[in-house]
């Protein structure tokens, strides 16, 4: 069974429509790879990136970031390229850092001892390109 002209019209709109234009994915992406290399300008050490619960429902980590002293840091990257409605830092309410703390209890699971850890927010608020006010938020929130 093929499809019909009707069902492959969505699929080819929005590949015309993405291929000129900055998509959600695509930024968010961009912010996750320059908050990567802010926190290593830190002196924090690059480990993990996008790391999702199974299932639906579940959880992501941005990154996973270690400290020199052995913590490992969650890191919770949210950008907006205005301060509308809050800026970056509204956007991170209890839900999403439930779904944080579930995708960070399933990454410890993996490890054959769990090392101290934490769970921080880097807020990026305007377009990368401009020089963007940079909040790192360290213990932004913890998993009780």
């Amino acid at each position: 069974m093929g499809l019909s002209r009707q069902q492959s019209k969505p699929a080819a709109a929005t590949e015309a429509a993405t291929a000129g234009q900055v998509t959600t994915k695509r930024r968010g992406d961009a912010a996750e790879a320059w908050a990567r290399r802010y926190l290593e300008r830190q002196g924090l050490r690059w480990v993990a990136a996008n790391f999702k619960t199974p299932g639906r429902g579940g959880g992501e980590i941005d990154l996973v970031m270690r400290e020199a002293d052995g913590t490992l840091v969650f890191v919770e990257v949210r950008q907006r390229s205005g301060r509308d409605f809050g800026g970056a830092g509204a956007s991170v309410g209890a839900l999403k850092q439930r779904r944080i703390v579930l995708a960070a209890r399933h990454y410890l699971m993996r490890l054959p001892s769990p090392p101290p850890c934490r769970f921080d927010v880097l807020l990026i608020d305007g377009p990368l390109e401009a020089q963007p006010a940079i909040t790192w938020l360290r213990a932004a929130f913890d998993a009780t």
